[in-house]
């Protein structure tokens, strides 16, 4: 077996959550082989096409041995097959509230595929989204493009030929830190710097999700993103065409 584990880059995307989705998955195998994934669903969820996308990529290499490095800009796929199932698990896929765990059906098919893998077959890594991490930006791209019901050319071949730095990785991808409270809901959130959002070619900034969510809810096309930093902030404008001068 390889020292080099397989890369794999996750992403998923919903225009509207719910809405139509997307997903999308980079692999790089150690033999220096590279393969593009992607799919769509008429109405999803971001949360649904975050859990899709690893899923799909471990069905891809369930006949594939060796080490996986699942990167992601997802805390809520990592937390959630890291920490939280246990407890859902235990409760009865309940959440500390008493509520049902969303999403049950997709975090069990998750979980069968990452124990096919054995014990510590899988890592998992946390990239932040839209700071030019370029097997984040791509897989990012795939799963909007299907979101949009747009059909990108999907590369399959030798790494070689593959356009993208896809090594490049920043040397920290720790999670980060949940406000209190966050794991016992089965969410997660990191404390945001803003949220951002385009309804009709116009950009806003949100000091809450819940502001966010009332603007973009239901408006076709709409994008929507939460800002970790001022420069996280301004990257993800300058993702969607904009400056902080625009809002």
């Amino acid at each position: 077996m390889s020292e080099h584990p397989i890369v794999v880059f996750t992403d998923g995307a919903a225009k509207g959550n719910p809405g139509p989705g997307g997903w999308g998955v980079i692999i790089a195998t150690p033999d220096g082989h590279v393969t593009e994934l992607g799919g769509g669903a008429a109405h999803t969820t971001n949360n649904q096409m975050e859990l899709t996308a690893p899923i799909e990529a471990l069905r891809h290499l369930q006949r594939t041995a060796g080490r996986l490095a699942i990167y992601t800009d997802s805390t809520y796929v990592i937390k959630g097959i890291r920490e939280w199932i246990w407890a859902w698990r235990k409760r009865g896929w309940k959440t500390a509230e008493g509520g049902d765990v969303l999403n049950r059906e997709l975090w069990e098919r998750l979980s069968s595929l990452v124990e096919h893998r054995g014990k510590g077959g899988i890592e998992w890594h946390y990239v932040r989204g839209h700071t030019g991490i370029p097997g984040n930006e791509r897989v990012d791209e795939i799963a909007n493009a299907f979101a949009l019901k747009r059909h990108p050319q999907l590369y399959h071949g030798p790494l070689l030929r593959y356009p993208l730095p896809i090594f490049d990785i920043p040397d920290d991808t720790s999670v980060p830190k949940r406000t209190a409270g966050s794991a016992s809901s089965g969410k997660g959130k990191a404390a945001a710097y803003s949220y951002l959002s385009v309804v009709d070619g116009t950009p806003m900034r949100h000091k809450t999700w819940a502001e966010c969510e009332r603007r973009v809810k239901g408006r076709s096309g709409a994008k929507f993103k939460k800002a970790m930093s001022a420069a996280d902030e301004a990257a993800i404008l300058r993702g969607w065409g904009f400056g902080v001068g625009d809002l």
